[in-house]
């Protein structure tokens, strides 16, 4: 059966990229059930029209497709494999979607175990931010079965805009972490290029204005380095998340046999910036340590 608005969307995680991708989708039209934790955090969509379930497996059972975005690899297998989780409750015929960026051998035990339930599941994290997750441009990065991909298409297309199917279980995850293992090489980069703008006594916004477009051009400088210029470190991605991804990429790579010293001095960075008490900002109060 096609998806359509009248289909029961479940959607676990509200965070700063969930809930406006939960916005979106009811924008769209679609009617969301949704979980959470804490009930505050899910107030607004709820007084935009979702419902919201206090149980997991209530979510799962009254919806025809569940969506998470959750924190780290432990809320993805306490979400799906837990007594309350998804595996044991969703409805044969239903699809399943992890979004968060999670381990890649995790999604591949996901789609194991939902394919003995009749279950279709897709591993397709995202880029963009809360600037991509507000205006529904994410890169979505998918892994899984063409079949379920193709079906469950029109509620991706709602959420972002480069969507592609990458591979079966897992290759979602693997070309996520080929992103973030550019984006934390790049982060250092656009760190030192607007700490030195500014040690040379240059107007760094300026600077920016010409680097911006060209060689050197990348969505970090275009989109992070004016809120490190304006010293707004709010987090469109905490630091802490971003630590948690450097850490699976790096394994990963290891597992591979991949050298990846700019992957190793970035997280090393980052580290650092936490101990100091920055793990609940943006990724690039980076360049706090720069400065």
């Amino acid at each position: 059966m096609a998806i359509t608005t009248t289909s029961k969307i479940g959607f676990i995680g509200t965070g700063v990229m969930g809930k406006s991708m939960a916005q979106n989708l009811m924008n769209a039209g679609y009617s969301l059930n949704i979980f959470t934790r804490t009930k505050e955090k899910a107030q607004e969509l709820v007084d935009n029209g979702a419902t919201w379930f206090d149980k997991i497996s209530d979510l799962a059972a009254k919806s025809e497709v569940i969506i998470t975005m959750v924190g780290y690899p432990q809320d993805v297998e306490e979400v799906y494999f837990g007594e309350d989780g998804i595996l044991s409750s969703a409805k044969p015929g239903s699809y399943i979607i992890d979004m968060t960026t999670s381990k890649p051998a995790l999604a591949e035990a996901i789609e194991e175990s939902a394919k003995k339930k009749d279950i279709a599941a897709l591993d397709a994290p995202v880029s963009g931010g809360d600037v991509g997750a507000k205006n529904g441009t994410l890169a979505i990065m998918a892994g899984g079965e063409q079949k379920a991909f193709d079906h469950v298409f029109p509620l991706l297309e709602v959420m972002g805009e480069n969507i592609l199917l990458q591979g079966p279980a897992g290759a979602g995850q693997h070309t996520k972490m080929s992103n973030q293992i550019t984006i934390a090489s790049n982060m250092v980069g656009v760190c030192e290029a607007i700490t030195y703008a500014e040690k040379a006594g240059l107007n760094p916004a300026r600077v920016l204005e010409s680097i911006s477009t060209g060689a050197a051009g990348s969505w970090s400088l275009s989109n992070l380095a004016p809120r490190m210029i304006a010293g707004d470190y709010d987090p469109g991605f905490y630091v802490k998340h971003f630590i948690k991804d450097m850490k699976i990429a790096l394994e990963s790579a290891r597992e591979i046999g991949l050298m990846t010293p700019g992957l190793e001095l970035s997280l090393s960075l980052y580290q650092k910036l936490a101990e100091e008490g920055e793990e609940n900002s943006g990724t690039h109060a980076l360049i706090k340590l720069f400065k």
